[in-house]
């Protein structure tokens, strides 16, 4: 921050981080102040208390929550959008009943996760959720309203493609920065994501399911009619989920030959293209395109479509404001230093490269929230011992990837992540505690045991 230095030592950070969050936890599960009430009012004390300039303290906050919601709210409202056209049409249902069928109702929940992890491939995590999320909940709908026991397998493969695989923007970066190879860290991240989500991330939707029954939320209205008489084919269905999903690829894939030196960024047509495969981009394209296809073909009325998508912001605006809150908590702690004094806590401690390029993930991670600012500090941190150490290719790319292990060891309350999931699946904080965060550390550790196997055999 400009014009001031923290003089505060690792210690009083650490407890200061800490209270916040014994604060927000408090406040919200014991007497159930709103959520998001209460990220602004601990992110305002936990500004003073770490003795952020009064006159930063505000424009801090503000610019956290703007930031978030930058990125957050264009997505979550085209993705709500673009989900009800689909509930709308009788495509939710269409699509989720063929699936049942194809694969049966036990393997539902497999299936669903399946088919996030390949949307997940090019897709960025809050997006592919909530494009996905009209058929998880059609499916639970059908086989018992039950949303975690569906939408948790799903919500867990998004997050593992997120943290693990180029071209997401996190372990490319990581790649760049340890100077690993990046077609050995793309080709060892596809071979581990499938046993890492099916223990942490199938497995535990299945238990967290059986334990936590909760009913499918209306955030893109209720399905128990029988639907419009004349809904789309399956096929169709099928094309307008897609959609989204190639045009960014048409970005991430133009990230993947840029970091790789294959294309130049400085064309038109590179400049073009990048724009239209941005995810709030593409996602705006997809819904005008399911307007026509959805809608105006099957003989919706402009004025009803209208009504239709607008319907659709109504429930989506707790999770926007909410989630865009945790950005600012998430902005405040970062601002008054916690994570880099933790950081410079641990330099000269003497634990071998990869553990300390994992620790030092886990706990920029804890101490502001987001996986790939986590991700990227943490590599940025390490990266010169990474450099001066005698390892080979693939030792490298297992120090890459157990680095974004630790990003995403406990999604907690500083978090946006933490919010978005639990929000959209109807958790309480308590819930979404020991469901999505204990999904998230069996994921990070996990990751860190199959990523320190690789470093010792290699």
């Amino acid at each position: 921050m400009d014009g001031w230095t923290q003089t505060l030592g690792a210690g009083p950070l650490l407890a200061i981080a800490a209270g916040a969050i014994v604060l927000i936890l408090i406040l919200v599960i014991q007497f159930k102040v709103h959520a998001f009430l209460t990220l602004i009012l601990v992110s305002l004390i936990t500004a003073f208390v770490a003795g952020i300039p009064t006159d930063q303290i505000v424009p801090t906050m503000v610019g956290g929550f703007g930031g978030t919601l930058g990125s957050v709210a264009l997505l979550v409202g085209l993705g709500a959008m673009l989900g009800k056209l689909v509930e709308h049409s009788g495509g939710a249902k269409i699509l989720a009943d063929k699936m049942i069928d194809m694969f049966g109702e036990s393997r539902a929940p497999f299936a669903l996760g399946v088919a996030s992890l390949l949307m997940g491939f090019p897709i960025f995590f809050d997006a592919g959720l909530i494009v996905m999320l009209p058929i998880v909940f059609a499916v639970a709908r059908r086989l018992g309203d039950n949303v975690l026991l569906y939408g948790m397998p799903a919500a867990a493969a998004f997050s593992i493609m997120h943290v693990f695989t180029p071209p997401h923007p996190g372990p490319v970066t990581a790649t760049e920065l340890y100077e690993a190879n990046l077609g050995l860290v793309l080709l060892t991240s596809v071979i581990i994501v499938f046993p890492l989500w099916y223990l942490t991330g199938y497995l535990w939707g299945l238990w967290v399911g059986k334990r936590f029954i909760l009913p499918v939320p209306a955030l893109f209205g209720d399905s128990d009619d029988e639907g419009p008489t004349n809904p789309p084919k399956v096929g169709t269905v099928i094309g307008v989920l897609l959609l989204p999903i190639v045009l960014i690829f048409l970005n991430t894939g133009l990230d993947f030959l840029r970091a790789a030196g294959t294309v130049s960024p400085d064309t038109t047509w590179y400049a073009v293209l990048s724009t239209i495969g941005q995810s709030p981009v593409a996602l705006l394209i997809s819904v005008l395109v399911a307007t026509v296809v959805l809608g105006l073909r099957r003989g919706e009325k402009a004025t009803v479509l209208e009504k239709v998508v607008d319907s659709a912001l109504g429930p989506i605006s707790s999770v926007v404001l909410i989630t865009g809150a945790g950005g600012m908590f998430g902005s405040v702690l970062r601002a008054s230093g916690i994570g880099d004094a933790l950081a410079d806590t641990l330099d000269g401690i003497g634990l071998p490269v990869i553990l300390a390029a994992y620790v030092v993930a886990v706990i920029m991670r804890l101490a502001q929230g987001s996986a790939t600012v986590a991700l990227v500090t943490a590599a940025g941190l390490m990266a010169p011992a990474v450099m001066a150490g005698d390892f080979s290719v693939m030792q490298v790319v297992a120090i890459t990837l157990a680095t974004a292990a630790g990003s995403v060891f406990a999604s907690h309350v500083n978090d946006s992540g933490f919010w978005l999931v639990g929000r959209l699946m109807g958790m309480d904080v308590k819930t979404t505690l020991k469901t999505w965060t204990v999904q998230q550390t069996l994921q990070s550790v996990a990751g860190f045991i199959v990523t320190l196997g690789i470093f010792a055999i290699f």
